[in-house]
């Protein structure tokens, strides 16, 4: 008897004796069911995620409102600090994480992943007046921050390692990083290229970009899920309406408005 065979033969038995079958969860029927999907992300890093005049904007949201539309669900958005996002999603206090979370081998391995929403690759920022720190090699012995918890802080402590040795200073929020640097606390702030990009076109007489500005590998930022046979179908319809965006010129638009570029993407999920 073939194992499908077996299962059937099973579940009638159970029938026959009046006992229900285990129902099978799916969490994009669950979803669809419930009329909404429930997020989690961290509104303190532009220009992904934002409060502006008391309203959250920013490219993850205009993205997610249309991915939303695609999947004919409302998104409710959650402001979470980024250290309880990943403990969060693996206790299902939310369906997924919409702050951008940068794909490592590491991740992948705990994790689902959408496909690439922006460019991760880690950069560097100084203060606009600051004449000694013009390249990545010159933090060298001096005050860094960075965002805790983030890949971006796992790259900056190999790069300084390698150069001879930094002084990383994590911090909750990358605002609070800029501060500290715009007040002269820190020689330099380490992040996301797009991150930084934004904030220097926004305050060029207080940060500028480091030449060149990034190094190490090239990165992605994508979503994350849960990594279970529950979630399956709900990555594959995120991805779908992603890939849908992208075709279409949704994605293209959404880009441009808050970049100015438009960044060619991988139409898979990278593995390293």
């Amino acid at each position: 008897m073939t194992i499908k065979n077996t299962l059937k033969a099973a579940l009638f038995g159970l029938t026959a004796l009046g006992i229900s079958a285990p129902a099978f969860a799916d969490q994009l029927a669950d979803i669809k069911a419930a009329g909404k999907i429930v997020t989690a992300t961290d509104m303190h890093y532009s220009p992904f995620d934002m409060i502006i005049d008391g309203t959250y904007q920013g490219i993850t949201k205009d993205i997610f409102d249309e991915v939303s539309k695609e999947l004919g669900v409302e998104p409710l958005y959650q402001d979470i600090p980024w250290t309880a996002e990943l403990p969060g999603l693996e206790v299902k206090k939310f369906d997924i994480i919409i702050a951008p979370v940068t794909i490592t081998p590491e991740r992948l391995e705990r994790y689902a992943f959408s496909l690439p929403i922006a460019d991760a690759t880690v950069g560097l920022i100084r203060s606009a007046n600051d004449t000694e720190t013009k390249a990545p090699e010159d933090i060298k012995g001096k005050a860094v921050g960075v965002q805790q918890g983030t890949a971006q802080a796992a790259q900056l402590q190999m790069f300084g390692d390698k150069i001879g040795g930094i002084t990383m200073k994590e911090y909750g929020t990358t605002d609070e990083a800029y501060a500290d640097l715009a007040t002269g606390r820190l020689q330099a702030v380490a992040g996301s290229l797009p991150n930084l990009a934004y904030l220097v076109k926004a305050r060029s007489e207080t940060f500028a970009l480091l030449e060149p500005t990034t190094f190490g590998e090239p990165k992605y930022f994508a979503w994350a899920m849960r990594k279970d046979a529950d979630s399956a179908s709900f990555v594959e319809a995120i991805n779908t309406a992603l890939l849908k965006m992208t075709d279409d010129g949704r994605m293209k638009a959404i880009q441009e408005k808050w970049l100015g570029v438009n960044p060619v993407l991988p139409r898979e999920v990278p593995q390293d």
